[in-house]
């Protein structure tokens, strides 16, 4: 039997005083369930997506505004419940800001994806994006969101997260051989292909037909079930469960 991979570690450690909340991302979105038959969560690349890691939640709430200016004065918080962590204006240019009071480490060559969550919009305001070399530095970093329009108040409310990260390899991308080829070199993907998409369009036009045996099944499951045609995926995932983080 083949070796089993040991698991990669991810550490974080607090600075002496009580931790922020961690927690592991959930697959559900308020606005997804809200769509007509919560169909968005058919969607298993959005569903696998917001629950690819963890969130840092803020425990306070608060109302911010960007007057469009590009000075650290220019946006205005009000606290509504104070809680970690606390948002400020450090850098200017409409930037707010999140001290994530925590150390991480993870493996040697492993980094953390830093990041607002995932399909999780915010009406005038965007998570900014960063990749942390969390194996070798002893430094916090800080989760920054940017407004998007100025005089347009944003509220994060309690128990909202205000971070999301995943460890990945640094390696990742310098090892990746990008190619862009026909489809018609590969036969047999271009059949099943083919196949998919014939399927794909009698099953659409089928659902416009009253009794039909599409609307009957609502929408294709071959992707979900990690089946197409007569071929499956071995390593197939339909929900994503990370481990909370374990108190020591």
């Amino acid at each position: 039997m083949p070796e089993e991979e040991p698991p990669l570690r991810l550490t974080a450690h607090s600075l002496g005083g009580p931790a922020p909340t961690l927690r592991p991302a959930p697959a559900r979105r308020d606005w997804m369930d809200a769509t007509p038959q919560s169909f968005a969560n058919r969607c298993l690349p959005l569903t696998i997506a917001n629950a690819h890691g963890w969130e840092v939640v803020g425990e306070g709430g608060f109302e911010a505004w960007w007057n469009g200016g590009p000075i650290p004065g220019d946006i205005t918080i009000r606290a509504e419940r104070p809680g970690r962590p606390t948002p400020v204006s450090h850098f200017g240019s409409g930037i707010l800001t999140f001290h994530i009071d925590l150390v991480f480490r993870t493996d040697p060559g492993i980094s953390l994806w830093v990041s607002g969550p995932p399909n999780l919009p915010k009406d005038g305001i965007y998570p900014l994006t960063g990749i942390v070399e969390t194996d070798w530095s002893p430094a916090t970093f800080t989760m920054n969101w940017r407004f998007t329009r100025p005089r347009h108040p944003v509220r994060f409310a309690p128990g909202e997260p205000v971070c999301f990260l995943f460890p990945v390899p640094r390696d990742l991308i310098p090892r990746v051989e990008p190619r862009l080829r026909p489809i018609a070199d590969d036969p047999a993907l271009d059949a099943a292909y083919r196949d998919w998409s014939a399927s794909r369009a009698g099953f659409n036009a089928g659902l416009k037909e009253p009794g039909s045996e599409a609307r009957a099944q609502g929408w294709q499951r071959d992707y979900h079930r990690g089946r197409i045609g007569e071929s499956a995926a071995e390593d197939h995932l339909t929900r994503l469960r990370p481990k909370p983080f374990a108190q020591d």
